[in-house]
C-alpha cells in the first residue's frame, strides 16, 4: 500500500531537510537534460477565476516519478476557503507502483516555489540589499520574505497589496525582530525603496513600469504561470542586462519573458535558463548596477525534488524531538 500522508505528517516529515541545495541542484539537472518534463498540463477557468496546473515528470537513472496537480481560485477567501490546493504522487520509475500520496493542500508547491526565489537571489541579487519589495501580500509573498533572509541580509521590506486589510493582516503575521515592514498600495513605492523585489500576485496586466526600476535592482517574477498573466512591463525585459528563465521550453508559452517577447520588446536569444546560471558563475550577476530579471513559471522538477525528499523522510524512523517546517 502507498503511504498517505497528510499535510500535518509533510511538515512534519520537512523539519530537517535543507530544501535550497535539493531545488538548486534540480534546476541544475533540468538545464543540463538530465530531466524529463512533458508539457504543463493545463485547466483555466472564468466563473469562478481559477486555474489548475499538472505538472509531471522524473529524472533520470532516479527512483522515481512524480504527478503534481496543483488548483488556485483567486476569489476562494470570499468563502473562507484557501485559494490553493493540490496534492502529489509520487511513483516507482523502475516499477510504476504508485508509493505515495502526498496530500499537501498546495504547501509543497508554495514551498518549492518560495526556495525557488531564494535560489535566484543567491546568485542574481544585489549583495547588498537596501531593502526586500514583495508585491503580492498573499502566502506566497509572506514565504518570499521568510526564504530571501536565508540569502541575503535586510532589515527593511516594503509589500504592495490590493487593500489595506490584507496588508494590515501581512504585517501583523510577518513582524520579526530587526526586520521593519513598511506595506503601500502604489507599486511605484516598492521600485522606489527596494533593490530586490519579487512579484507573486495572479494579475493579468503590468504591476510594474520600466520607468520605475532603478540601476541595481533585481527583480524576481513568478506570478505568471499561464498565458494570461502578467506581472511586469516588457520594457523592464528590455531594459534588463540578463534575464533568466526556470525553463527555455515553457518561457515560450506562458510568463513574462513570453510576453516581452510576443511583445517585440526582446529576442528569445536574451533567454538564460537558471540551472545554466547555478552552475556557471560567469552568467551571474556582474556589478551592483546591473538590472537582472528572473521569469519563474515553475518546473516539474521543482516538484520532484521536494517530493522525494518528504517521502525520503516520511520513511526514515522518526527523529525525537522535531517540529514541523513551514
Amino acid at each position: 500500500m502507498p503511504v498517505v500522508a497528510s499535510l500535518a505528517e509533510i511538515k512534519q516529515a520537512l523539519a530537517g531537510i535543507d530544501l535550497l541545495p535539493l531545488i538548486e541542484a534540480g534546476f541544475a539537472a533540468y538545464s543540463r537534460g538530465e530531466v524529463v518534463v512533458p508539457p504543463v498540463g493545463e485547466l483555466v477557468f472564468d466563473d469562478p477565476p481559477g486555474d489548475v496546473h499538472i505538472k509531471y515528470g522524473y529524472i533520470k537513472r532516479d527512483g522515481h516519478y512524480v504527478i503534481k496537480i496543483a488548483s488556485g481560485f483567486v476569489d476562494n477567501p470570499k468563502l473562507g476557503l484557501p485559494s490553493g490546493d493540490g496534492l502529489m504522487l509520487v511513483f516507482s520509475q523502475r516499477t510504476g507502483i504508485l508509493e505515495a500520496v502526498l496530500l499537501d493542500e498546495g504547501h509543497l508547491t508554495n514551498l518549492r516555489t518560495a526556495v525557488a526565489g531564494a535560489v535566484v537571489a543567491k546568485h542574481l541579487a544585489p549583495a547588498k540589499v537596501a531593502a526586500v519589495g514583495i508585491l503580492g501580500a498573499g502566502v506566497q509573498g509572506r514565504m518570499q520574505l521568510e526564504w530571501l533572509r536565508r540569502v541575503r541580509a535586510f532589515d527593511q521590506a516594503i509589500v504592495w497589496g490590493v487593500n489595506e486589510g490584507e496588508l494590515a493582516a501581512y504585517r501583523r503575521d510577518m513582524a520579526s525582530p530587526g526586520l521593519e515592514i513598511r506595506t503601500t498600495l502604489r507599486a511605484e513605492d516598492v521600485a522606489a525603496a527596494a533593490n530586490l523585489i519579487v512579484t507573486c500576485t495572479p494579475s493579468t496586466a503590468p504591476l510594474l513600469r520600466a520607468e520605475w526600476i532603478r540601476p541595481g535592482t533585481h527583480i524576481t517574477a513568478m506570478g505568471s504561470d499561464t498565458a494570461s498573466k502578467q506581472e511586469l512591463d516588457p520594457a523592464i525585459l528590455a531594459r534588463a542586462d540578463r534575464v533568466v528563465v526556470d525553463s527555455l521550453s515553457q518561457s515560450e508559452l506562458r510568463g513574462e519573458a513570453y510576453r516581452a517577447v510576443s511583445a517585440g520588446a526582446i529576442g528569445r536569444d536574451r533567454l538564460v535558463e537558471l540551472g545554466r546560471v547555478v552552475e556557471d558563475p560567469r552568467l551571474r550577476r556582474a556589478s551592483e548596477t546591473e538590472i537582472t530579471v528572473a521569469d519563474l513559471t515553475g518546473v516539474a522538477v521543482q516538484d520532484i525534488q521536494i517530493a522525494k525528499a518528504v517521502l525520503g523522510a516520511l520513511s526514515a524512523p522518526a527523529r525525537p524531538g522535531s517540529v514541523p517546517f513551514g
